[in-house]
């Protein structure tokens, strides 16, 4: 093999523009040498991370030139330093950033914030506080309106509730929230944070931080906003240091852009939970406020709406001599348009249970029809369940829905109903109705299929899930409709699953007899 030298030309202003913070490229930009070499006639080094490197690459076919001056080691020594550092740089924020896109949610992005800035700036706790700005919404007092969050890195609970105790404007951190503290920025654009190097040597500082900084065993923090040019202000982070320290000029600006882009993901994931927020308000407005109270039987219902709001619905109306009719039902889609066609059949049931409840076959007949003409593109599931409480008598149909459950002492399981297609799926639907007992003590349990579907179980298995759900429900809890339905839900979604983000719908209608 060939040991070619790279022929390099570089100008001893080079090392004093470089010792002046000029940036690599730039310094070799401005002292390129008058005459081309036969190494400069040589095709450039592809762009690296980014940089576009104006150093040539070696020339295979040119032999070494007696008239170039011998390389100078020192600058070129500290340019691939530089360049090394950069590479390094930019690899760490990129690995960083990736992380945090990968996160979900605010408090998962919010964890990873703190240990990303963390690494960067070389402390062990910190804190952050997430109180974004609402323009379309009223605020609260605070002046901020909108999802707020306190999350800690290395800090417990109750070191938490320390932290809190200090006044607000005697805290950096506190200072960015309440505009008291201009954030300055570079020429790039990027947020330079509030540097509190020796807290415990600050004669200014307030009794009560200085308390509770004792306490924690810190002394030195440093503070950053988070904040987007489109969404303002959304909170700040701050690190703290167990001993007197600072970060420095490098250790800023990683942080400084890490923070850009963190404002920019938090932004995002904030709009995205007031959407949320806004379509699960919705859906609870288009359901019933609160449940009928009939002689011989209690109610109880269960609700998580999906993500992107789903179209799951339930009812309980009390009818003419004593009865009471019991729905629940699902349209398909999601958002604003499902939701929307949610409340008509829901609204349309109503007035079809009061009329000729005690036939849920023709309730359910009416209810294809004003499907098929308000809602032509869609179908639906529904069960509607007609109930004399008096004497145990249930009667209900159902179109495509999941079964009912009844759950007593000597039994559990699922009422034999007839195989029917959803609503709207046929030229005409019609299927004939079911009738069973309810003994005094036993509890109809009627859920949809989101349920089901959020098990990530196939539909059999998720069935024999629920069955084994139901029948396991403990004596003590067998006189509360409502927490037997909780027991069901949380043992079908254990671990918190009930209440994790889910595109599903999840309803479950509890009517416990006698």
């Amino acid at each position: 093999m060939l040991d070619i030298p790279l022929l390099l030309r570089v100008h001893v202003d080079l090392l004093v523009a470089a010792q002046h913070g000029m940036g690599v490229c730039d310094a070799i930009e401005r002292d390129a040498p008058v005459r081309k070499s036969a190494a400069m006639s040589a095709p450039h080094l592809p762009k690296v991370a980014g940089i576009d490197s104006a150093v040539p690459a070696p020339a295979h076919n040119a032999a070494p030139s007696t008239s170039t001056p011998a390389p100078v080691a020192a600058p070129v020594a500290m340019i691939q330093d530089r360049l090394a550092g950069w590479v390094f740089d930019l690899t760490t924020l990129h690995e960083l950033t990736e992380r945090l896109t990968a996160t979900s949610g605010l408090d998962d992005a919010l964890e990873e914030l703190l240990r990303a800035g963390a690494a960067l700036v070389g402390a062990r706790r910190g804190l952050v506080i997430l109180e974004p700005a609402d323009p379309t919404g009223p605020e609260h007092p605070a002046g901020r309106h909108g999802p707020t969050a306190m999350v800690g890195l290395g800090l417990a609970h109750a070191e938490l509730g320390h932290l809190e105790t200090v006044p607000r404007s005697a805290t950096s951190y506190g200072r960015i929230l309440n505009g008291e503290a201009a954030s300055t920025t570079t020429s790039e654009g990027i947020s330079e944070g509030i540097a509190t190097p020796d807290l415990l040597a600050d004669k200014k500082l307030d009794p009560r931080h200085h308390e509770v900084a004792s306490r924690l065993g810190y002394a030195a923090s440093y503070a950053i906003p988070l904040a987007t040019a489109a969404a303002g202000l959304l909170g700040a982070a701050v690190w703290f240091y167990d001993e007197p320290a600072e970060p420095g000029g490098r250790q800023r600006r990683l942080i400084g852009l890490y923070a850009r882009y963190a404002g920019e993901h938090l932004a995002r994931l904030v709009e995205l939970h007031r959407t949320r927020a806004r379509m699960a308000a919705l859906a609870e407005e288009l359901l019933p406020s609160r449940l009928p109270r009939v002689p011989g039987v209690q109610l109880a219902a269960c609700h998580r709406t999906g993500t992107s709001g789903g179209g799951d619905w339930y009812d309980a109306l009390p009818l003419p001599e004593g009865a009471l009719g019991l729905a629940v039902g699902s349209v398909t889609g999601s958002g604003p348009g499902a939701m929307a066609a949610m409340g008509r059949l829901r609204a349309g049931l109503r007035a079809y249970a009061v009329m000729e409840g005690e036939d849920p076959v023709a309730v359910l007949s009416d209810l294809e029809l004003l499907l098929r003409l308000t809602e032509p593109a869609r179908s639906a599931t529904a069960l509607f369940a007609y109930c004399e409480p008096a004497q145990g008598k249930v009667v209900l149909a159902g179109a495509g829905h999941t079964p009912p459950l009844i759950i007593g002492e000597r039994r559990t399981e699922f009422v034999e109903t007839s195989l029917s297609a959803p609503l709207g799926m046929l030229a005409c639907w019609e299927a004939p109705s079911v009738e069973f007992s309810a003994d005094p003590g036993e509890t109809v349990l009627l859920c949809t299929d989101g349920l089901l579907r959020r098990t990530g179980d196939s539909m059999d298995r998720a069935f024999a899930r629920l069955h084994s759900a139901a029948a396991d429900v403990p004596r003590t809890l067998r006189d509360d409709p409502a927490a037997i339905a909780d027991h069901v839900l949380r043992t079908m979604l254990p671990d918190g699953r009930d209440q994790a983000e889910d595109p599903e719908d999840v309803v479950i209608l509890a009517a416990r007899f006698g």
